[in-house]
């Protein structure tokens, strides 16, 4: 079975396992994980910023993250399908007190006229005040979208003029990252905070991390621990995003090559696929998924008429064809 599920699917390799048999643990809720440390140190370097935190789940990141923007009875803009909005069981709202409004973007982009006409400026106790917009890259539920930087930036200069600030849900930027040779550096100082996940495209088993500045990530390892997420000889795991960050990143280009392999199975134009998630429309798709189940490739719905298949670490360039060829004959045969 080729499973084309998810990219949080991917197991780690043999080389990962060894080096995270080899880390160097301490209590990191003393703050005496020397690897942990090592890992943190070496991200923040990696997106510009200060500091970061390793944190167990990217949802995690990405509540905290906003959460160090957002007071509550404030608010967020995002795009309406992005992960922090569809697909974080409201937790922004449960913990952090905070409501959202969205715009909608066909590729889950900037709409910046759509931005500055949501944003809402301290007006008085009559209205929510937006503190924050929220940007997704790549974007998931879109398709692995990569957005342009150059809208990043703009967004970035936008809110400092008007006294808003930036969250990056960047959990796939590495996928960004490599599919157009911009520099982790060059999108990460377009957010305030933002959080990169290990264990999606990278590999890792478990891990996300928030980024931002050096008070942000104080005050996000406090409410780390009031939420539960406080872990002790944790290095084990981030040996693991260390090893992924050394060998696993510049392989991501074989994902994307992969997908569009897929998306021209299925009919779909392969250079309008920017990273390693390709998105198909279908009349029916849960029949389209269980077709797929039968010929042997597990593929996901994100929605009554939507199917999602992401290519990743476990998917050789053997399987991608195998699928391929499996999900031309599918798409032929169920609309």
């Amino acid at each position: 079975m080729i499973d084309l599920r998810s990219d949080t699917l991917t197991q780690p390799t043999e080389a990962m396992r060894t080096a995270m048999a080899r880390a160097d643990v301490g209590d990191d809720v003393y703050g005496e994980d020397p690897t942990v440390a090592a890992l943190e140190e070496r991200v923040a370097g990696l997106l510009g910023h200060e500091a970061a935190l390793f944190m167990p789940t990217g949802s995690m990141s990405n509540v905290l993250a906003v959460r160090a923007l957002v007071q509550p009875g404030q608010e967020v803009l995002c795009e309406s399908s992005a992960h922090i909005a569809r697909a974080e069981l409201g937790a922004h709202g449960a913990y952090n007190g905070i409501t959202m409004r969205t715009w909608t973007h066909r590729r889950g982009h900037v709409d910046l006229d759509a931005v500055r006409s949501l944003y809402a400026p301290d007006m008085g106790t009559y209205f929510v005040r937006t503190a924050a917009i929220s940007v997704e890259n790549t974007h998931n539920f879109a398709g692995g979208t990569v957005l342009p930087l150059a809208l990043l930036q703009e967004l970035r200069a936008w809110t400092r003029e008007v006294g808003a600030t930036v969250h990056l849900d960047g959990a796939r930027l590495w996928n960004a990252h490599v599919a157009t040779g911009t520099p982790l550096a060059d999108y990460g100082v377009t957010a305030d905070v933002l959080s990169v996940c290990l264990s999606k495209g990278l590999g890792a088993p478990v891990g996300s991390l928030l980024v931002g500045s050096a008070d942000t990530v104080a005050e996000a390892r406090v409410w780390r621990k009031r939420m539960g997420g406080g872990m002790r000889q944790v290095g084990v795991l981030a040996a693991a995003g260390l090893h992924a960050l050394d060998h696993h990143v510049e392989r991501l280009a074989d994902d994307h090559e992969h997908a569009r392999l897929l998306a021209e199975a299925c009919g779909l134009d392969p250079a309008g696929v920017e990273t390693n998630i390709v998105v198909l429309d279908r009349d029916d798709a849960a029949a389209f998924v269980a077709a797929a189940a039968e010929a042997g490739v597990r593929v996901a719905t994100v929605g009554p008429r939507t199917v999602r298949m992401v290519t990743h670490l476990g998917v050789t360039r053997s399987d991608a064809e195998r699928a391929a060829a499996a999900l031309a004959g599918i798409v032929a045969a169920v609309s």
